[in-house]
Parts: structure tokens; C-alpha cells; sequence
């Protein structure tokens, strides 16, 4: 299920809403059989789920029956990622879904349901990194949903319709020990569709007990077919993006500079709103903490805490040219260096020993900028993937929480006596440069950006399926937070370019970088070059550096793109 998941999420769908329009499919066919018969849902476990939703969705349905699923949705990240609704708890739980229902018949059942989890240990928690990486799904867990958190939803529901007339029908029934679903419930679900039956008694296993007359040859080929049915319709949906973010951008005008500046805040509100996400943080005065951290060859190094909102605070290494004058007689530009995947600061200052760094921060310094070396959450393995689904759940991302500490990391540098405002680039490797194509299309205050090691046909990175495609495919990865809702139409690598436009922004590209095949990478900076040059006219802005080397800092173009831009004097 979440190998289906993943691409229909980056193209603004979710499984279950392939699966909702499979019931009412259903319906429609009914319907077209039957004219004015009335039609009913009953659902249990997953299928609780979907008759929720459907009956939400579509007044056909006259009567509705949730068993074995009604009940707090507030560790919905807790769940398998095919659970996961973008923005779901901003406005809905179950209770709020259900009033969607009302005042049609709704029949709640509690009952049993089989506990299950995926890559959690025996306490519960996610197994440890080497059992992940042969299993490189999310850690989730379905259960019965207790009888105390069922009854609270039900009676949530009834005070958010508490006064309506005629009063809404709500029936809330338990199921015996041994009972999927009480014949009471069915009972009362079959009632209000004008059917008139003592309430059956479900046979222990009666949910699945057609089960038993099919072999599992024959399940197998229904599962089969259904995976292909929804593999192709993604696959369809991600060639079909490509057409949506250029008929949204069409819009844009690129006559001169400042219409396009103008336009572009649109897409931009809708980048920080939509994708990336507002959590709408109460920022709170940096009040910064430093200590002197080390000396090396021509620079010294100090640790920063900066506060950013109440319980939120960033980190890193601000490292300066040994002759600085710290007076403010001198302006230097400023480099944010930012490190991938499970990185720290102490990785880019060379510390670490991580070769594919190169030293770029310490480098720099010696160079005579001023570089930053923030700590970027995405650390610590399933702790910050978590941090992404409680966020995607509110309508937001980890980047949500990562944009605000950029804010407030630009602005205090900006405010040293010693740092020039208006010359404050980003430089990141990998993850790194993921945030290089995020951070500065929000974060207006730098002044230029350059993505290393990661920029490519983003979408077609998370999405694609087919077998060419798997070995640089996200779909089939550990990186399971790496999805973002909606992507598919609305911003590539090349939109999130278009963002940070007319800044200067440039890619630096190993031949030998397993992140994506050269083709695919030259195939979205196309697109970015275009913009620059070709519309814009200013050509000057942008670039991209081949070099025969892995994924890695390269440090000899950009480099050169840094003093050009930032306007420090070439490298002695």
C-alpha cells in the first residue's frame, strides 16, 4: 500500500481516495441498475475507514455503518503512511468527517480488530537502522481503537450537532468479544435503508469468511491487477504533471523584471502555504548564546544558539576570518553552508572528516567570507521522518519548522556590525540541497542560492515506478518522508528556481552522482536557463558545473560563482 502511496502523494492524490471512488463506482453502477432504490455502506477496519469518507462524500448514501474504526485521529502519524491526508487535523477528525454524514443514518460499531504493526520492535518502537534498510517502509501500527477513545469521538459528534431538528440518528453499538461487527448494527444499518430484519448474529469471522472460498492464487491475481490498475493511473498522473505546473505558470509575465516580480508573489504564497506549509510560529528576539568553538588555519570558530519561536531555538558554527575586524569598518559577504542527510555543522567545517564536504564553510572563511553552518533537523533517522508526518498531518511540512530558523539565522547575521545584509548566499550538498531550492524561495533575505548534488526532475525522482527509473527512484527508498503533497502540479526544481528569480542561483553537478542520470538533471536546468536567458534576459544570473566526481562539493565553479555574486575579490 504505501509502495502506491508514495507517487499518488507527490501528484495530489492518496490511496484512499482511489479506493473511495472504487466504492462509489460502485454506487453509480447501482444506482444505474436499481433507479430509486436506496443504497447503504458498511465498512470494517480499512473498509471502516472508507465508508466514513464516502458516506461524507456522497449523499447516495442513505445509511452508513463505521465498525471497528471511529475514534481519535491525533496519532494519525502514528499510522502506516497510506493513512496520511495532507492537512487532515487542521479541520477534521472522525467526528467532524461525520458530521458531513448527518443527518442521513450513522451506525458506529466497536468491535475487535486484529493489531498490526510494520518494522516495530517488541516495546512498540521502530526497529534499529539495519533492519531498516531491508525493510524500507514507514513504522506504523493499526489497532482496535479502544472502547473509552470511541465512545469520546461519538460523543464529540453529538456536541458539534447538539441542537439540529430533527434530531440526527447516531447509533453507536459494541460488538460481543468474538464479534467483527453486532448484529444490533447491522440490524439498525439495514433499518434505515427500509429493510425490516431481527438483528443477525455474525458468526465469529463472518467479515472474512468468503475468504475461505477462494484460493490464494485467486486473491493473489485480484491484488495484482489492482496494484497495476493504480501503478499506471500514477504513472499516467506523473506524466500528466509536467502540463499543470506549466498551465499554472503561464500566467506569470516576463516582460521586464519587475512584472515578474510582481507575479511571482502568488505562486509564491501558494508555495509557502500549500507545499511547504505555515505553521505560523510566534517569533520571539534571537537572544543569541556563543562560545568560542576552535581555531584553525587563518579562522576561528564559535557555537550559536539562537531562539526562534517559544521552544524552538537553532544551532550552529559561525566560522570568521582569523583578521577579521570585528568593528563593522568592513562589510563581508556571508555564505549559510548546509550539510545533508544526518549531517552536523562540524561536517562542512571539516571536523567530521566527511570527504564529500571538502571543508567548503572553513574553505570559504579562508577565503575571507564569513560562513554559517546551521544544524538542519533532518537527523536522527525515524525521529525527524515522525516530525514529518505529525507536520504533514497539520497541513505542513519539515520545512515548516526549518524556514522560520533560516529566518532568524538570516536576520541576526544580518544585524552583525561586521556582515554585509544584502550579500548572504546558501550553498548546500544533498539534503542540503534539497533545502537550497526550499529555503531561499521563502527566505527573501539570501541573495543567492546554489543547489550541489541534488537538483534534478524532482517529481519523476519521487514518483516514477517503471524499472528504468527505480534505481534513482524515491519510491522504493528508506527516505520515506521524502513525499510531498501535491508536487506534481504545482512545483518542480524548476519552479522552486523560479522562485528564488532574478537572485542568482546555480547547480553544481557530479557526473558520477547517483542522485539522478546527467539527462534528467539537464533536463529540468533547461527549463531554469530558459527563465534566466531566454525570457528574462539575464543569463549572467545562472549556471551549472559539470565536473567528473560523485556526490560531492566540488568547490571550483561555485566558488567562483560565490565572489562573483557576493562581490568578494577572487581567491589569492
Amino acid at each position: 500500500r504505501e509502495w502506491l502511496h508514495r507517487p499518488a502523494f507527490e501528484l495530489g492524490r492518496t490511496l484512499a481516495g482511489y479506493e473511495v471512488l472504487k466504492v462509489l463506482a460502485a454506487v453509480d453502477e447501482m444506482e444505474a441498475a436499481h433507479p430509486g432504490s436506496r443504497t447503504g455502506i458498511l465498512g470494517w477496519g480499512e473498509g471502516g475507514r472508507l465508508a466514513l469518507y464516502a458516506g461524507a462524500l456522497d449523499e447516495r448514501l442513505q445509511s452508513v455503518c463505521v465498525a471497528s474504526y471511529f475514534g481519535s485521529r491525533q496519532e494519525v502519524w502514528d499510522e502506516p503512511a497510506d493513512r496520511q491526508v495532507s492537512g487532515l487535523l487542521r479541520e477534521f477528525g472522525d467526528a467532524e468527517i461525520a458530521t458531513l454524514i448527518l443527518p442521513r443514518t450513522l451506525v458506529i460499531n466497536q468491535g475487535i480488530f486484529p493489531d498490526a504493526g510494520y518494522r516495530l520492535g517488541a516495546d512498540g518502537r521502530p526497529e534499529r537502522l539495519k533492519e531498516r534498510q531491508a525493510k524500507p517502509g514507514k513504522p506504523g501500527r493499526l489497532h482496535s481503537v479502544p472502547l473509552a477513545e470511541a465512545r469520546a469521538e461519538v460523543e464529540r459528534l453529538r456536541e458539534l450537532t447538539a441542537g439540529l431538528q430533527p434530531e440526527p440518528t447516531v447509533v453507536f453499538q459494541t460488538s460481543p468479544p468474538d464479534r467483527e461487527v453486532s448484529g444490533e448494527a447491522v440490524a439498525a444499518w439495514l433499518s434505515a435503508l427500509g429493510v425490516s430484519a431481527e438483528a443477525p448474529v455474525p458468526a465469529p469471522g463472518a467479515m472474512a469468511s468468503h475468504l475461505d472460498e477462494k484460493s490464494p492464487q485467486w486473491f493473489g491475481h485480484r491484488r495484482e491487477v489492482q496494484v497495476s490498475e493504480l501503478e499506471g493511473h500514477n504513472q499516467w498522473a506523473l506524466e500528466d504533471s509536467r502540463r499543470l505546473r506549466e498551465e499554472w505558470f503561464k500566467a506569470i509575465r516576463t516582460d521586464t523584471l519587475a512584472n515578474y516580480q510582481a507575479d511571482m508573489a502568488v505562486p509564491r504564497q501558494r508555495f509557502r502555504a500549500e507545499v511547504v506549509g505555515d505553521l505560523r510560529l510566534d517569533k520571539v528576539p534571537p537572544a543569541p548564546q556563543s562560545r568560542r568553538y576552535q581555531e584553525g588555519a587563518g579562522v576561528v570558530s564559535y557555537e550559536v544558539r539562537l531562539e526562534v519561536s517559544p521552544g524552538w531555538f537553532t544551532y550552529g558554527i559561525l566560522t570568521l576570518p582569523e583578521k577579521l575586524d570585528l568593528s563593522g569598518k568592513e562589510k563581508r559577504p556571508v555564505v549559510v553552508c548546509q550539510h545533508g542527510l544526518e549531517g552536523r555543522p562540524q561536517d562542512v567545517i571539516g571536523e567530521a572528516g566527511f570527504k564529500a564536504y571538502s571543508a567548503f564553510a572553513t574553505t570559504l572563511a579562508q577565503q575571507g567570507f564569513v560562513t554559517f553552518a546551521p544544524q538542519n533537523p533532518y537527523i536522527f533517522n525515524d525521529h525527524f521522518r515522525t516530525l514529518q508526518f505529525k507536520a504533514q498531518s497539520l497541513g505542513a511540512s519539515l520545512f515548516s519548522l526549518i524556514v522560520p530558523q533560516h529566518e532568524q539565522i538570516v536576520s541576526w547575521l544580518g544585524s552583525l556590525p561586521f556582515v554585509d545584509a544584502k550579500r548572504i548566499g546558501f550553498y548546500g550538498l544533498s539534503y542540503g540541497g534539497k533545502s537550497a531550492m526550499r529555503l531561499p524561495a521563502l527566505v527573501e533575505g539570501y541573495s543567492l542560492s546554489i543547489c550541489s548534488a541534488d537538483f534534478n526532475e524532482w517529481v519523476w525522482k519521487n514518483a516514477a515506478t517503471d524499472p528504468r527509473s527505480l534505481r534513482y527512484s524515491y519510491a522504493n527508498k528508506g527516505e520515506y518522508e521524502i513525499f510531498e503533497w501535491d508536487l506534481g502540479s504545482t512545483f518542480n526544481y524548476a519552479e522552486m528556481a523560479a522562485l528564488i528569480c532574478p537572485r542568482p542561483f546555480m547547480v553544481e553537478r557530479g557526473h558520477f552522482d547517483g542522485v539522478a542520470p546527467d539527462e534528467m538533471v539537464a533536463f529540468e536546468y533547461a527549463k531554469v536557463r530558459r527563465l534566466y536567458q531566454a525570457l528574462l534576459g539575464i543569463g549572467d544570473r545562472t549556471e551549472i558545473e559539470w565536473f567528473a566526481g560523485p556526490h560531492k562539493i566540488n568547490g571550483v565553479g561555485t566558488f567562483r560563482f560565490l565572489r562573483r555574486h557576493l562581490d568578494w575579490p577572487a581567491a589569492p
